[in-house]
């Protein structure tokens, strides 16, 4: 009896380990993919400036220039500095990993899609980095790259999040479309369609707060985050409109 019970878990076992581990390496050959568009785009930041002078007279005809004001009045203030910068380098990779997680762990049935809408719209933000490098307001004139003001309190250096001495690793030019946004955005999708219905409200304070820390530490321009925004939409509506569109599936023998 023991041993029937041994050689029945061991099925259980293996069928969540290996999804598990297919997971984890599709998430891998994405950061891999992520590096390698490093690598890969140009770094002309002449080139890069003018098409933010462009992006930033845009805004200005739309009204919504915001950067000069939040970016002067947050490297004026330590205290906010320090507190946008650890926003900034902690959230985007631990919350996100962290509602992948729990996904995974509590809702199966809705990890496929939640999953697919995050790597499918990373892809394409990376291909726009490779085609249109956009420079952040910290590498403009007139701006303060408060990451680089702030180095001192935490682990990161002169470039934006990355570890001091990996900054050869970054892509300083992928300002837009800001997915910093956009994986906040995800975040706040994902969980609005978990959680009951009077916290679908609050989830979304996440991008809104990150939206203001982007712009206000200088990594992106406010069209940046719009432009993130919109990919990650843009591609859940796309995945559920694809899975409503799917073959149906026979009914559950009663």
């Amino acid at each position: 009896m023991r041993e029937a019970t041994v050689g029945s878990a061991a099925p259980t076992v293996r069928s969540r380990l290996l999804p598990a581990l297919r997971e984890l390496a599709l998430l891998a050959v994405l950061y891999l993919g992520y590096t390698a568009s490093r690598l890969l785009a140009d770094d002309d930041l002449a080139a890069a400036q003018r098409v933010a002078e462009r992006i930033f007279e845009w805004e200005r005809t739309l009204g919504i220039a915001v950067e000069p004001t939040l970016n002067g009045w947050t490297a004026a203030h330590v205290v906010v500095g320090v507190g946008a910068a650890y926003w900034y380098t902690v959230t985007h990779y631990a919350v996100t990993a962290l509602v992948l997680l729990v996904v995974w762990l509590r809702r199966p049935g809705a990890y496929r899609s939640a999953r697919t809408v995050l790597v499918a719209s990373t892809l394409t933000a990376l291909a726009f980095y490779l085609v249109v490098p956009v420079a952040p307001p910290r590498l403009v004139p007139g701006y303060v790259d408060v990451l680089a003001q702030t180095a001192d309190w935490g682990w990161w250096g002169q470039s934006a999040s990355a570890p001091r001495g990996l900054g050869s690793m970054t892509n300083q030019l992928a300002a837009m479309p800001s997915m910093h946004v956009g994986w906040a955005v995800w975040v706040a999708l994902t969980l609005s369609r978990l959680v009951p219905g009077r916290w679908r409200t609050l989830v979304w304070c996440y991008p809104v707060v990150t939206t203001l820390v982007v712009v206000m530490t200088g990594n992106h321009w406010l069209l940046d985050a719009v432009a993130g925004a919109a990919v990650v939409l843009l591609v859940d509506r796309a995945v559920r409109a694809r899975r409503l569109s799917g073959p149906a599936r026979p009914p559950a023998p009663r």
